[in-house]
């Protein structure tokens, strides 16, 4: 069994552990904020981090302390290893910003809430835009949706890693329900069809679009 405490990731010391809380769309609110800064305070973490995922990674813990830090935390944790959704990037959207088509803000948040329990082949990671400037860099994560003046865009199959792959455009001018309707419907097929550690982006180049969106029933 495991002496790794739930959450937490190992550090190349091979003693210090990281951990990163759930931090849906990258939002955060006072409370939170408060109790990551008391936690950093009480156990004198040396290391936060902003990662790429608009989340906060709390570094240089010893396991002993980490069931209590997620105790005064009050967090989900936010996973970083495990093959389920890890999280979704989203832009403001038109929350906020003046160049947003679309509520990219509010549909990232239903996205992580709807599919964080899933369990999937991989690690998965949402892009949600706004606009198509594409701040939410939807064309390279697993699942990306473009927010447009007709409706949403999505993507399947994207990858910013060390062999980067543009993602599948699947439909367009969809409303948010049936955006969110054909990314649970990805997500079911990839989640039946993928094999084990295979992200979307090797998934996708070994059965092809065509094959896929067949699948899915977008072709005609």
């Amino acid at each position: 069994m495991s002496d790794t405490p739930e959450g937490a990731i190992l550090q190349r010391d091979k003693e210090t552990y990281a951990i990163v809380p759930r931090t849906p769309a990258g939002m955060l609110n006072a409370e939170t904020l408060e109790a990551i800064t008391n936690v950093i305070r009480k156990y004198n973490i040396p290391i936060v981090k902003i990662t790429s995922g608009q989340r906060l990674a709390l570094v240089g813990m010893k396991a002993d302390v980490i069931p209590q830090i997620w105790e005064d935390l009050g967090t989900d944790i936010g996973r970083a290893t495990e093959l389920c959704v890890h999280y979704a990037q989203a832009c403001p959207g038109t929350a906020v910003c003046r160049f947003g088509l679309q509520d990219s803000l509010g549909l990232g948040l239903e996205l992580e809430k709807m599919f964080a329990g899933m369990e999937l082949p991989a690690k998965l990671k949402f892009g949600v835009s706004g606009c198509p400037m594409c701040c939410g860099e939807s064309y390279v994560r697993d699942v990306g949706l473009i927010g447009k003046k007709k409706g949403w865009t999505v993507i399947f199959g994207g990858n910013s890693g060390g062999r980067p792959r543009i993602g599948d455009v699947l439909a367009e001018h969809l409303s948010k329900e049936d955006a969110v309707d054909l990314v649970r419907r990805c997500l079911e097929y990839y989640k039946e069809n993928g094999k084990k550690k295979e992200r979307s982006a090797k998934f996708m180049a070994r059965i092809g679009a065509d094959a896929f969106k067949e699948a899915l029933g977008l072709t005609e």
